[in-house]
């Protein structure tokens, strides 16, 4: 009973997790909605050119990122 709990409420922190762009890894970007593994290396390739999101909508900056991605995932995103 113990494990099923504790793996029910890792579930359901991964799902409303937040995910920090300006920190996370190329694994915790592909939980965000519509970024797989080539959208995550090009926002680590745009952080590492640019420094850090000064704003979440600086995200469409990044090749593969436009409005309608953005809006996806705007609410799973932080910048701290």
């Amino acid at each position: 009973m113990i494990k099923i709990f504790t793996l029910l409420m890792l579930l359901v922190s991964f799902v409303f997790a937040v995910v920090n762009v300006n920190k996370a890894n190329s694994a915790q970007l592909q939980t965000l909605n519509g970024i797989g593994p080539s959208k995550a290396g090009e926002i680590l390739k745009y952080r590492k050119s640019h420094g850090s999101f000064k704003t979440v909508d600086e995200l469409v900056n990044v090749k593969g990122i436009g409005p309608k991605t953005l809006q996806n995932m705007k609410s799973q995103v932080s910048l701290r």
